[in-house]
Order: structure tokens, then C-alpha cells, then sequence
């Protein structure tokens, strides 16, 4: 019986040790892509001249609408 159990925990360490690596390697690929992404932002940016400006999280036009959309 405590064969069979050591068995079955040896069984399940392995399949978690498999999906953890699994899983550490997609979140690596995932940085690498997201690093790639904002070296690619950056090169846009820089070819349109606009370095200076601030991020598209922080949009202008949104603060400008809410007083307009209030009053009507």
C-alpha cells in the first residue's frame, strides 16, 4: 500500500514539475514577444516624431468628451 502511494505521489510530483516547466517557458516567450512589441512601438513612435508625447493609456480626447457628454 505505501508502495502504491509513494507511486502515485512520484506520478503526480512529475506532472506538476512538467506543467510548471511548461509554463515558465510560455511566460518567457510571452516577455520576449512583449519586449519585441514595445521595441516595435518605440521605432513607430519614433518615425512619426512623436517621443515626447504622452502614452496612449492616458488619452486626451476621453477627458475632453466627459464634460460634453454630461451636458447634454
Amino acid at each position: 500500500m505505501t508502495a502504491f502511494v509513494q507511486n502515485l505521489l512520484q506520478q503526480m510530483q512529475s506532472r506538476f514539475q512538467t506543467m510548471s516547466d511548461s509554463i515558465i517557458t510560455k511566460i518567457d516567450d510571452m516577455g520576449s514577444r512583449i519586449d519585441e512589441l514595445e521595441r516595435s512601438i518605440n521605432d513607430l513612435r519614433a518615425e512619426m516624431g512623436v517621443e515626447g508625447s504622452p502614452s496612449p493609456s492616458t488619452p486626451k480626447a476621453k477627458d475632453e468628451s466627459e464634460p460634453g457628454a454630461g451636458s447634454a
